[in-house]
């Protein structure tokens, strides 16, 4: 079972520790994934054999946490996480974001960057609501948005996701790549070339946007979305241990 901890803004947040050396490594999540997933199970099993910090947690309406998908939006996920950084971890932790995950680390970043030491990102998202899902948007589907205040989307991976007209207008207030976004720490970006949820241009455009003075980006031919063959995993854990080493 999961440990529980309460936010200041009164929403539970299931999660798991690893209690280890620092820097420490924060798992974050994509859009309705949990704690449970394949990367962050695997990242604690690394981080327990190797001795080092680790936590992982359902953002709010997300796993085991409170709350349903529906009712929050970027910043309450965003929120959530930095909230559980303030409070669970100690030190600078190295954050491991995927897809959503990605865009909240560097909500994080900008935020309280005395306490990252570093990034990791998976296929990361950064202010998906607006150029990847309001810009794709049919007619039809921005007056069912105006008319329901929700757009169902479908899914690969299950259930189709419910789009709020809260979560595109919270994204606007969100949005990473439209204004300076300075990374002043080791920040390894992993993507899949055959990535079919977020394309390769992104990775693109957050490399280009992005100034820092350790800033890398490295594509995996013919990797998805999941990221999580044996390979990809193995990376992933590699990409952590050079921020660790190099911070």
């Amino acid at each position: 079972m999961p440990d529980m901890f309460e936010t200041p803004m009164g929403r539970r947040i299931a999660y798991h520790r690893t209690k280890g050396r620092g820097p420490g490594v924060v798992f974050l999540g994509g859009l309705m994934s949990d704690m449970t997933g394949t990367k962050a199970v695997h990242l604690e099993d690394w981080a327990q054999r190797a001795g080092r910090a680790f936590l992982r947690f359902d953002y709010s309406g997300h796993g085991q946490s409170s709350g349903t998908f529906t009712e929050g939006c970027i910043g309450d996920w965003a929120a959530d996480a930095m909230a559980v950084l303030g409070a669970l971890t100690e030190g600078p932790q190295i954050l491991v974001g995927s897809s959503m995950g990605g865009w909240v680390s560097l909500l994080i970043a900008r935020a309280m960057p005395e306490r990252v030491a570093g990034l990791v990102t998976i296929a990361a998202a950064p202010d998906f609501t607006e150029d990847g899902m309001w810009a794709s948007f049919t007619d039809d589907q921005k007056a069912a948005m105006e008319r329901d205040g929700v757009v169902h989307l479908p899914s690969d991976y299950g259930e189709p996701y419910p789009i709020t007209s809260r979560m595109i207008e919270d994204g606007r207030a969100q949005l990473v790549l439209r204004s300076p976004l300075y990374l002043p720490f080791p920040v390894r970006m992993l993507q899949g070339t055959a990535d079919e949820d977020v394309d390769m241009s992104v990775a693109l455009r957050l490399l280009e946007h992005a100034t820092g003075d350790d800033i890398r980006l490295t594509l995996v031919k013919g990797a998805d979305h999941r990221f999580s063959t044996p390979d990809c995993l193995t990376l992933i854990e590699k990409s952590v241990e050079k921020v660790a080493h190099r911070g």
